[in-house]
């Protein structure tokens, strides 16, 4: 039977996280099965993850698409703070909630988070993990972008087509859709009408009894040194954040893990080119068993 003639069944589910939060989860496939976790990059929401999640339970694997704290229908931060320890304590709660050691997928922030989490926690938190597009070392100018892109949000949209130009404009190499409706999945609204990104605006205050809010190289450096589960780095070939050489010099740190550049893919590499991302990951988790 082919892959696409494979019917994937959804259970939406509240995961218990750290400090009392509960994280919003998709749940695709059957429960018995090899567990994945995803965990979506900062600004994003689960969504994001939906065509990637329905390809590894059609491979046979559990595939568990969550929110991250602050971001689409979990739950807020109570400190507001969101500080990189709460996003990586939020990992390691879900992970030793399973019955089996999962896979963990995660992208810039949901990726920082994993790999924290496998430091934090140890190596056997983990079967294996796939970082997507994001390392230990960042262009200063693709994260700029970024925040400016999230920022720039902060005030409300008037309508979806605004919506659709933001994201034309962040992203001009990837086709603008024809039905733009995909978009609410992404957006709240508020009590005059206008959308907003599906996020706490808390998450892009600055803290000011620290200099980085969410992580330090030294701190990235040092559990990108401790890994030994099977890892695999996923870089956007078009990616302003993960250069090539900041993808050497993780793959120098971490000799043992594989590495997939797709083509035709930024920073959003699930997105941009996800039949290419999807079969990269596929492949790779193969080889755990």
């Amino acid at each position: 039977m082919a892959l696409s003639e494979i019917e994937v069944e959804v259970e939406h589910k509240r995961l218990p996280a750290s400090g009392d939060v509960s994280l919003a989860a998709d749940c695709f496939g059957d429960p018995s099965a090899r567990p994945a976790l995803l965990f979506h990059g900062g600004g994003q929401t689960r969504h994001s993850w939906s065509r990637t999640a329905e390809r590894l339970a059609e491979s046979g694997w559990y595939a568990i698409n969550i929110d991250l704290r602050g971001h689409g229908q979990s739950d807020w931060d109570p400190s507001g703070a969101y500080h990189h320890e709460s996003f990586r304590d939020d990992v390691i709660a879900i992970a030793h909630g399973l019955d089996q050691t999962p896979a963990l997928i995660g992208a810039s922030l949901g990726g920082i988070a994993s790999l924290l989490a496998i430091h934090e926690a140890g190596n056997s938190l983990a079967r294996a993990l796939v970082l997507v597009d994001i390392a230990t070392r960042m262009e200063e100018t693709g994260s700029n972008r970024i925040m400016e892109f999230m920022r720039g949000g902060q005030d409300g949209f008037a309508s979806l087509e605004e919506v659709a130009d933001a994201v034309a404009a962040y992203n001009p190499h990837r086709p603008r859709p024809k039905d733009i409706s995909g978009l609410e999945k992404n957006l709240r609204m508020d009590e005059g009408g206008r959308y907003h990104w599906h996020w706490d605006p808390d998450f892009l205050a600055v803290d000011p009894d620290t200099e980085n809010k969410f992580v330090t190289s030294d701190s990235l450096d040092e559990a990108a040194r401790s890994l030994t589960v099977p890892t695999l780095l996923v870089r956007g070939k078009m990616s302003d954040l993960l250069s090539e050489d900041g993808a050497r010099t993780f793959l120098e740190q971490v000799p043992h893990a594989e590495f997939a550049d797709v083509s035709g893919a930024g920073h959003m590499v699930a997105g941009d080119r996800n039949d290419l991302f999807s079969q990269a990951v596929l492949d790779f988790l193969e080889t755990t068993r």
